[in-house]
């Protein structure tokens, strides 16, 4: 009899857990009221099936918040913790299982799960001997840490941190995967969180493990020294001191395109914060490595690189001209011809801006990539989203700022509105003065005629430009180009009298 009821409850619960592993029966098995059927069963005296009654929750509660939120109400979790730190490693799995599933779904049920005392028990389970269960501990910890400040507050204060640095040293590539995970989903929010996972040496142990041939391990790795490094220069600083220069080049060309992407960033991280740090990135490499990468990429993997090559070149002159040296324009030009996204065309165009807003020279390397035509298409396409106007705007308006190269500036005067007009007939202002040759071709092109035909308002700046461009010629040449001069000249005709 006893055997018969153990053996229902066996079939019961592996049951249950085999159907929750689809996630198209999770509705029907929450219908049927399964939470509350599997509740008593997570203190069954027969381990397997407390484990499996432990697995089948945290595969419902994997599935969506309302179930996550089921396991909350139904007092499930104070249970759990309970037992993590009573039972054998497979029910520990398994329960930290159940922790993280409920954890991931929002900041709120990630508290519910702190606020049970979950963290002093996963704790124990990351100084278990088991690499398992402290894999699995560390992957609740990461989950819980993601959401907030806050949460990953609680989790450096319950003296996680140290113990995560443990992990990532230990054999098994699956923990150190997690643990580094982890530590990335801490640091991320803040320079004093980042703070408290540098001050337990973690950078040291994650640099040593750029060139691990475990490409998600890399992933991890990587994405873990871009989130500590972001906060600061100092801590900046730090990771380059690791050393991981030239060597993380390397993993620009990785097979895998979330590696490509991490360190992609990464070399974002560092280089926005100084000049300095820009120029060791420059000086091992690594502005040309990423246009290299930009070339092998497509899509959202891009962005990182993008905006690399703008914070570089922000920084100063030389950094922008070493953008410019190493083929950024036309490989950056590239990219905001084939790209669809708007993030990705306005990060683009931000970029043109940093590289030509500092001299004449580097707004013509810009100039000369036809990228003007580019810009002022996505400012004046109403299919353009708002950021993408804008920094289009803003772009061209910096490079135009700088540009004297006339070739370039010509078929603005056609095509660009009032506001860009504007900076274009400036420019022409300040070169025709001293340039004769580029005067004549002003007016053979037609240059000079389209000036005339412009509508300004008497002392507006646009209107001192032009009178700027007209008195660089004599005043017959300038009458001859306006319009309506070809009547006058017929009117003239009709009221010529013959001697």
């Amino acid at each position: 009899m006893f055997e018969q009821y153990q053996k229902a409850r066996t079939q019961f619960v592996q049951t249950v857990a085999d159907l929750a592993a689809r996630p198209q029966n999770t509705e029907t098995l929450q219908n049927a009221g399964v939470m509350s059927l599997l509740r008593p069963l997570l203190l069954d005296a027969v381990p397997t099936i407390q484990q499996t009654a432990a697995l089948a929750l945290g595969r419902l509660a994997n599935y969506n918040d309302d179930l996550a939120e089921a396991v909350v109400k139904g007092d499930i979790l104070p249970q759990l913790v309970y037992s993590l730190a009573e039972h054998n490693r497979f029910y520990k799995k398994a329960a930290a299982f159940v922790l993280r599933a409920v954890a991931k779904h929002s900041p709120e049920l990630a508290q519910a799960v702190v606020d049970c005392g979950s963290l002093d028990a996963l704790v124990i389970s990351l100084e278990e001997f088991d690499p398992g269960v402290k894999e699995a501990a560390a992957w609740a910890i990461g989950y819980i840490a993601r959401h907030n400040a806050q949460l990953s507050q609680a989790v450096v204060d319950a003296g996680v941190v140290p113990l995560l640095v443990l992990c990532i040293q230990e054999p098994e590539i699956a923990l150190k995967r997690v643990a580094a995970s982890a530590l990335s989903d801490i640091a991320k929010h803040s320079p004093e969180l980042a703070q408290t996972v540098v001050d337990t040496g973690a950078i040291a142990h994650l640099a040593q493990m750029i060139l691990n041939p475990d490409a998600k391990l890399k992933r991890q790795v990587f994405s873990a020294l871009s989130q500590i490094a972001k906060h600061s220069v100092d801590i900046a600083e730090m990771v380059v001191e690791a050393e991981i220069f030239p060597a993380a080049l390397v993993c620009l060309k990785d097979p895998d395109e979330y590696v490509r992407k991490n360190v992609a960033t990464l070399i974002r991280e560092i280089t926005k914060h100084t000049p300095e740090l820009s120029q060791i990135i420059v000086n091992v490499g690594g502005v040309a490595a990423v246009i290299d990468y930009l070339g092998d990429s497509k899509g959202n993997v891009r962005l990182p690189g993008i905006m690399m090559l703008g914070y570089v070149a922000t920084h100063s002159e030389n950094l922008a001209m070493a953008v410019i040296l190493y083929k950024g324009v036309p490989q950056l030009a590239i990219c905001l011809e084939e790209e669809q996204e708007d993030h990705i065309k306005a990060a683009t165009a931000w970029a043109f801006g940093q590289i030509g807003r500092h001299t004449p020279e580097h707004a013509k390397a810009v100039a000369v990539a036809n990228v003007f035509p580019k810009l002022l298409n996505l400012y004046l396409d109403t299919e353009s989203s708002e950021d993408l106007q804008v920094k289009a705007k803003k772009a061209l308006k910096s490079i135009l700022q700088k540009c004297t190269y006339l070739p370039a500036l010509e078929p603005l005067l056609y095509e660009a509105p009032s506001n860009i007009l504007k900076h274009v007939i400036c420019q022409f202002s300040k070169v025709l003065p001293h340039d004769s040759k580029a005067r004549r071709l002003f007016v053979t092109s037609g240059g000079l005629k389209k000036v005339q035909e412009i509508k300004a308002e008497p002392g507006s700046a646009i209107q001192e430009y032009i009178n700027a461009i007209n008195s660089c010629y004599p005043e017959e040449i300038v009458r001859y180009y306006s319009p309506g001069y070809s009547e006058t000249l017929l009117e003239r005709i009709d009221n010529y009298q013959p001697v």
